[in-house]
């Protein structure tokens, strides 16, 4: 018995670790492709970018893991990419994409330089950055209802696993759906006389152009995304199962491979947050010295996984948008919800939080920058102008007072 506990206490990182990279990949990959040919990448280019996206992932979680001894993940800005998807073409077409995921690599590097950076986007409220977010990703979940409304027996089988699943294993809801899909997909191209496109991973590069609406539409947002998004809910995710990720570090190493990333299409690697939970909990091992070991065996996963990358993405590009689009709007809706509820949890900000949302799930695009751009500076704008109100202070106070008031007699 005490042999079986001690063989079990020894596979029990490595199962994690696995699961890890498995829930990782499914639940976000078709994300990811869905955002580079959002801004214009080729499926050949999608490819490359998803699978030097898989690679930095796992040198860099091996590393981090094995130079700290910690659960420390690397991984791709998830956010992000749900933000190119509804960012869409920039001028300058998918080089000045390029161009602005070195830009976003610059600005990682920066914020471990100076530190202050970081702390100014932290300083962002965070009801109107959840707010962003959410109306960035509400594009993308609306991709399985007109899914399926296009293509009822494609998407449907989808639709039916994920909800399925969702009741009787939440964790695989996304995973599982996803299978279905790479089965929906492979049936459509075998119909149509096979894939089209590479099978194998490689690397296309592209040459970056640096242009203003690159810059505005793309970078920024990308970079606030991706640090509000993941790298400071990463550290949070981290301390809470007491481990204290080296920051500059961290950001240090994460911006110079998105900057090697950048020209072979990956637009930004960061600390993973929801993922991390697998492998830095008591799932990963008891002991919480030993749980590097499952950030290790995931990394590991990471590049095994990134060698199928090529074929997803060419089998991907043979059928309609809205197959692979409702598969990433399902791994998006836990986004969504989490997001919304954060935009409308502080009654104090619940306006420009909403102006926030709205500008940004409307697609606008003026003077050829992107929404995600003008949302920030509507909420922070209608922010300022509702803060500065005379009385509003002590009025939002009185609300704040009166909603906790009401919870505890709930309670």
């Amino acid at each position: 018995m005490e042999h079986q506990a001690s063989r079990h206490r020894a596979s029990q990182p490595v199962l994690a670790g696995l699961l890890a990279a498995v829930v990782g990949i499914t639940s976000s990959s078709a994300v990811i492709v869905a955002g580079l040919r959002g801004v214009g990448a080729s499926p050949a280019q999608a490819g490359s970018g998803l699978f030097a996206l898989c690679l930095l992932s796992g040198v860099l979680t091996i590393g981090l893991s094995l130079r700290h001894r910690m659960p420390i993940m690397a991984a791709w800005s998830t956010p992000g990419a749900a933000l190119l998807a509804g960012t869409g073409m920039v001028h300058g077409g998918w080089p000045a994409a390029v161009g602005g995921f070195l830009v976003v690599a610059v600005l990682i590097v920066v914020t471990s330089l100076w530190p202050r950076l970081g702390r100014l986007i932290a300083a962002i409220p965070a009801p109107i950055a959840q707010a962003m977010l959410a109306g960035i990703v509400l594009e993308l979940c609306l991709t399985p209802v007109r899914g399926l409304a296009a293509h009822p027996w494609a998407v449907g089988p989808i639709l039916l696993t994920w909800l399925v699943l969702l009741r009787l294993a939440p964790k695989w809801a996304v995973p599982a759906a996803f299978v279905v899909t790479l089965a929906v997909v492979g049936v459509d191209a075998w119909r149509h006389g096979g894939p089209g496109g590479p099978l194998l991973p490689h690397l296309d590069v592209t040459m970056p152009a640096f242009t203003w609406a690159g810059l505005l539409s793309i970078a920024i947002p990308l970079y606030i995304v991706t640090m509000a998004g993941q790298n400071i809910p990463g550290v949070a995710v981290m301390a809470s199962y007491g481990y204290q990720v080296p920051w500059r570090e961290s950001m240090a190493v994460t911006g110079i491979a998105t900057a090697v990333a950048a020209p072979f299409g990956g637009h930004a690697l960061n600390l993973a947050a929801i993922s991390a939970s697998l492998c830095a909990s008591p799932d990963g091992h008891p002991d919480p010295g030993r749980r590097w070991i499952a950030s290790s065996v995931c990394g590991v996963g990471y590049l095994a996984l990134g060698l199928v990358s090529a074929l997803f993405t060419t089998f991907a590009s043979a059928v309609p948008p809205e197959v692979i689009g409702a598969v990433a709007g399902l791994a998006l809706l836990g986004t969504l919800a989490t997001s919304l509820a954060g935009a409308l949890s502080a009654s104090a900000d619940r306006e420009a939080a909403t102006i926030t949302f709205v500008v940004a799930a409307s697609g606008l695009s003026f003077a050829g920058i992107g929404a995600a751009f003008w949302a920030l500076i509507a909420g922070l704008a209608v922010r300022a102008v509702l803060t500065a109100r005379p009385g509003r202070r002590v009025a939002d106070e009185a609300a704040t007072s009166a909603e906790g008031e009401v919870a505890d007699q709930r309670h």
